[in-house]
């Protein structure tokens, strides 16, 4: 009896522990210091999203999460392993389970839709027969309601289609984590609106942990959990979008009106 109730336990501090532990984070460009100090915790299932003014540094910081830059001090901890110390084959096993989905979309333009989302599976050097592979891409297109686009260019899409696809790429190994850049910006409201519908559908179908960075208020509303404020170059504030819409502090408020 005892003895389940310490495994009971065990597993609830396990679920509240952070998959992502940024400690004392710097980082600059020359005499830019874009980074300064800066904290955060991302929780098992959570969505947080970083909010700051253009430059504050938050695509720096997703950057630097990914490895794809290195801070000049400071623990990036993904999954209890700290990114800077680890070399190209630790980082790319961190990385497989880690999906980025890039603002500009970075789909090929000279491969079809299945050969983009082919691309992740190739590129891990995964075993997979090919009807594996085909059921995996399959469903990752179903997933974003795209199923009958297998065969196309990415210029034969709409704008929000190609967001649609570069998210079921990102999904197709099944990420832990997350890390989404800007995922409405250039798309008209009506479509902002179902592609942050589908973020939060996603994320709960497959337990993802998520941060996401967007200056879209309504996305924004939609799919945190908690909010982070980038204001020069540390976590000026940390809170949910209720408590920080209430805030009476004049460089939270102005994210809000």
């Amino acid at each position: 009896m005892i003895e389940a109730m310490e495994q009971k336990i065990a597993h609830v501090v396990q679920e509240s522990l952070p998959v992502i532990q940024i400690r004392h984070l710097y980082k600059s460009f020359g005499a830019n210091q874009v980074l300064k100090n800066f904290s955060l915790d991302l929780i098992k299932g959570e969505t947080m999203v970083v909010l700051g003014k253009s430059g504050s540094g938050k695509s720096v910081l997703i950057k630097c999460i990914i490895g794809l830059l290195k801070p000049d001090s400071g623990t990036i901890s993904v999954f209890g392993k700290n990114i800077p110390d680890l070399d190209h084959d630790e980082l790319d096993r961190v990385r497989a389970k880690v999906g980025f989905l890039f603002q500009s979309n970075a789909l090929y333009d000279s491969m079809t839709v299945r050969e983009n989302l082919e691309f992740p599976l190739r590129r891990h050097w995964i075993d997979l027969s090919k009807d594996e592979v085909f059921s995996l891409v399959s469903e990752a297109l179903t997933n974003v309601g795209l199923a009958d686009t297998l065969d196309m260019m990415p210029a034969e899409l709409s704008g929000g289609m190609r967001k649609r696809i570069a998210l079921a790429r990102t999904l197709i190994l099944k990420p832990e984590i997350i890390l989404y850049d800007e995922p409405t910006t250039g798309l008209d409201p009506i479509t902002g609106q179902e592609i942050s519908s589908l973020m939060m559908e996603l994320q709960k179908k497959y337990h993802t942990s998520s941060i996401i960075i967007s200056h879209d208020m309504k996305c924004v509303k939609m799919v945190a959990n908690r909010i982070a404020m980038l204001i020069d170059g540390t976590r000026y504030a940390c809170d949910t979008y209720k408590a920080l819409e209430a805030s009476d502090d004049d460089r939270i408020k102005q994210f809000f009106k």
